[in-house]
């Protein structure tokens, strides 16, 4: 099972290239990168042509349409049954990826959320029929019907903004303090 970290946002409400927003020291990619090999997943970068990146090796998703399940799908068609996390999502864990390997069938890991998710071939018609229409997430999310793993919503938050990155590297900092 390989894990998809998607990248291939605009990263506008950030400023622009998300995946280089320095976290914690390093690019903000790096974290899911790592939950991925601590759980003994592969993972595989799938960004749009021209995205900004660390040097990683990526999968290049089309340029059009800008919507989160072009990678998704550029995804499954390449590497077959996946678990997709966005790059913006640092607090995902080992354990929550690796369960969601482990699931048997497509899967979320909190309600609502789509990233992290375990996304399967028999889901590109539902997934290529919304990105023909533009559908929303959610409304997407709700035709897959994916399992819910119930995990921690703490684990799945993505930072979107300045602010929200700001705050979490607070978060850390007071975290580390004894």
């Amino acid at each position: 099972m390989i894990v998809a970290v998607l990248a291939g946002g605009r990263g506008r409400r950030l400023g622009g290239a998300k995946a280089l927003a320095t976290f914690s020291g390093e690019p903000l990619i790096k974290r899911p990168l790592a939950a991925a090999r601590a759980a003994g997943l592969d993972a595989v970068v799938v960004a749009k042509p021209d995205t900004a990146l660390p040097d990683l090796p990526v999968l290049v998703e089309p340029a059009e349409p800008t919507h989160p399940l072009v990678g998704v799908v550029a995804a499954l068609e390449h590497h077959g049954a996946l678990v997709a996390v966005a790059c913006d999502q640092p607090w995902v864990t080992p354990e929550l990826l690796r369960a969601l390997a482990e699931h048997d069938g497509p899967a979320i890991a909190v309600a609502d959320e789509p990233f992290p998710g375990r996304y399967e071939p028999s889901q590109l018609p539902v997934l290529r029929a919304a990105l023909a229409e533009e559908a929303s997430l959610r409304r997407t999310l709700a035709q897959l019907a994916p399992a819910v793993l119930g995990a921690p919503a703490a684990l799945v938050r993505s930072l979107n903004t300045p602010e929200e990155l700001a705050a979490a590297e607070r978060a850390l900092d007071e975290a580390a303090r004894p």
